[in-house]
């Protein structure tokens, strides 16, 4: 159906995209269309090889001389920075460091610690479930002094008032890929008394930040998504500089002033760096800094450009399907409010996405019916959406999707 009609236009496109040769950096098999970089990004050919130099060469040989010699015990900084290249950040505003949880806890205990007269934390009801989790047990552990609360999606900026301490958003929701205005947003809570932690999970590597120019107070993310730094990847958070004399409840030994004086007492660093807390993890953050290397290489104007384009070019071209097979548009069409995937909703999606894979389409899925299509400009191509398409529609029509152990429900959807 497609390819009759589209194929010239697609394969012109195809041709004169910039981005196409950063196709080859990643290891991806032959005839795989992998629309799930929004949930495990893709594994650059470049990781294995610093892996092995990790492991062979700086931990085999160097042993704990790395530390100094192989500049490990600065991977956490020199790493954030790059990635403060990504999100408008200024140097020493960001650290790489544990995971998102832990740094969502971090950032709502220390954005806390400056509104300690104020015991609201506010989030949206939808939000990512951990981000949520972690509100729910900072309220447990405070004995109630702390309150977590989540209103409608839509009701966020309505509930800011004198109680509220802190606001927490997902920047790209990560079921709808819908995008908040950070700026404006931002703006709302700070003339209502309150900081903002951002949530910027679905929104590195994958559509421009400015988290300076928003004015932003702290931020989080995920290694593993657009930034392709590997399955449980380090994570990140910012804290912009005019927040780093807050107190972090999470006061771990790398985050002193001078840790390897080992001194009785906690003394905070002065900078992002009081915002660590364990020994770095340099397996991950070693794979991660291939994959932030790799995405700095890529003009994020032109990312943005052809996510859209992808993004548009799907949509066109389910229409057909959700016409016949029942499936209904879950993302906005507004580019300014569209993240880098195309999500839909489908009674037997859990079932669909399970049936591509023997298509040779990987995406996935979140309850309770949405099917969710990531769109990563550096290795999808323009030909790669009128296929997913056309297979999709082979499931559908086949009802490939009916057989009885697509039915039983896997541990990880």
């Amino acid at each position: 159906m497609t390819e009759t009609i589209f194929a010239a236009d697609v394969a012109a496109l195809d041709a004169a995209d910039p981005l196409a040769p950063f196709r080859e950096r990643f290891q991806l098999r032959e005839g795989l269309i992998y629309l799930d970089g929004n949930s495990l990004g893709a594994l650059p050919k470049m990781t294995g090889d610093r892996l092995a130099e990790v492991i062979d060469t700086e931990w085999g040989e160097g042993l704990i001389t790395s530390w100094l010699g192989a500049e490990w015990s600065t991977a956490p900084r020199r790493i954030g920075d790059k990635i403060g290249r990504l999100l408008g950040a200024k140097p020493g505003e960001i650290v790489a460091a544990d995971s998102t949880s832990v740094n969502i806890f971090k950032a709502l205990t220390a954005a806390l610690s400056l509104r300690h007269e104020r015991p609201v934390i506010l989030s949206e009801a939808s939000n990512f479930p951990t981000d949520v989790y972690m509100m729910q047990g900072i309220e447990a552990f405070s004995g109630g002094r702390v309150k977590a609360v989540t209103v409608a999606p839509d009701a966020v900026l309505d509930a800011l008032n004198d109680d509220v301490a802190v606001l927490l958003l997902t920047q790209v929701h990560y079921k709808s890929g819908r995008v908040r205005d950070m700026a404006a947003i931002t703006r709302a809570a700070h003339d209502a008394g309150a900081l903002v932690v951002w949530d910027l999970s679905h929104s590195a590597g994958a559509i421009p930040v400015d988290l300076n120019g928003a004015n932003a107070d702290f931020a989080i993310g995920c290694g593993y998504k657009f930034l392709n730094g590997g399955p449980g990847a380090p994570a990140y958070l910012f804290a912009a500089s005019r927040h780093h004399a807050a107190t972090p409840v999470l006061s771990g030994w790398f985050g002193h002033a001078r840790p390897f004086a080992f001194e009785e007492d906690y003394d905070p660093a002065a900078g992002i760096e009081r915002f660590q807390c364990g020994t770095p993890p340099m397996l991950g953050l070693s794979a991660l800094e291939v994959g932030v290397d790799l995405m700095l290489e890529a003009d994020m104007a032109e990312i943005r450009r052809k996510s859209l384009a992808l993004g548009d070019l799907f949509i066109e071209h389910m229409q057909p399907l959700c016409d016949t097979y029942g499936f209904k548009l879950a993302s906005v069409r507004d580019h300014a409010e569209r993240g880098s995937q195309v999500a839909y909703a489908h009674p037997q999606g859990y079932q669909i996405v399970q049936a591509l894979k023997e298509f040779d389409v990987i995406a996935d899925f979140r309850a309770p019916d949405i099917l969710r299509f990531g769109l990563t400009p550096l290795y999808l191509s323009y030909r790669d959406i009128l296929e997913t398409v056309e297979r999709l529609e082979t499931v559908c029509a086949t009802r490939a999707w009916d057989k009885p152990q697509y039915h039983r429900r896997a541990a990880v959807t």
